[in-house]
């Protein structure tokens, strides 16, 4: 409690001796000051290959409680916290079990990764995995290669009934959308089938998802569901919509009752990443 005084004390006599500035002083320092802020980055163009220009790597505090993410913060690209098991599954679009072989323990070592791409502008989601892409292979020296596995999935089926899907009015090399609010609305836009199921895969379920439908074209639709306590991606249960009889059903209802799809647990081969090599970084 003294401290609190004692700062609100200090607080008081600072403001009490700013001398006095005139209006116009005040509207240049105000201008100064917002010309301080940076802009927000324009998009990277569509077509950029970017890799990172400079990368500082350092291991995470783990002594700290903290969460993490990958994350732009102006013209850096920042990794907190994350695994190189993490770093791997996002960079490639895999999931956990898809990763075979190499350093347990060193798959499991979270780092701190701050860097500036080599072209300006913000990267998108695919842009930034290549940039993690080209530093896991470049500083981890991961060397790879993929071979089908029999793995736990999910497998997307048509349901009885038939699906029950609009194709898309985007015509075609018209841009795709994956994105979702929470509690959960997912909007897809000139998806396929084989496209959402690694969406639902990347974003929202443990298991590699593989398409079983057989159907090739591609679809606009929103999808809404209730999620349960092994989903992580929104808060549970906000507002107690799990008690409220006119909220979405859970998501393998939903996906059936709406889509006219099932998500059928299975086994099946999946493309697996067979790790060769793995190290600890180089120095920055």
């Amino acid at each position: 409690m003294p401290i609190t005084v004692k700062a609100t004390l200090i607080l008081s006599l600072t403001v009490i001796a700013i001398p006095n500035v005139t209006s116009a002083q005040s509207d240049a320092r105000s201008a100064s000051a917002q010309s301080a802020v940076p802009l927000p980055l324009p998009p990277m163009p569509t077509e950029a290959n970017p890799a990172f220009e400079v990368a500082t790597i350092k291991p995470s505090d783990t002594s700290a409680p903290h969460g993490r993410f990958i994350r732009n913060n102006g013209r850096h690209v920042i990794a907190f916290n994350m695994s190189v098991g993490d770093l791997i599954i996002y960079a490639y679009g895999l999931q956990a079990k898809q990763i075979v072989d190499g350093s347990r323990s060193l798959l499991s070592m979270p780092f701190d990764i701050d860097g500036v791409p080599d072209i300006v502008g913000r990267p998108n989601r695919s842009q930034s995995r290549l940039m993690f892409q080209k530093l896991l292979v470049s500083r981890f020296k991961l060397a790879f290669h993929y071979e089908s596995r029999e793995l736990a999935a999910y497998a997307i089926q048509i349901a009885n009934g038939g699906p029950k899907l609009a194709l898309t009015t985007r015509k075609p090399g018209e841009g795709t959308n994956f994105s979702y609010s929470c509690p959960p609305v997912l909007t897809v836009r000139n998806y396929s089938i084989s496209d959402f199921a690694k969406g639902m895969q990347d974003a929202f379920l443990d298991k590699p998802v593989v398409d079983q439908t057989g159907l090739k074209d591609r679809y606009d639709f929103d999808l809404k569901w209730t999620s349960d306590d092994s989903q992580t991606y929104c808060p549970v249960d906000p507002a107690g919509s799990r008690d409220d009889p006119n909220a979405p059903p859970g998501i393998y209802t939903a996906i059936q009752e709406q889509l006219g799809l099932k998500l059928v647990p299975t086994r099946a081969p999946v493309q697996a990443m067979i790790i060769n090599h793995i190290e600890t970084p180089s120095e920055n």
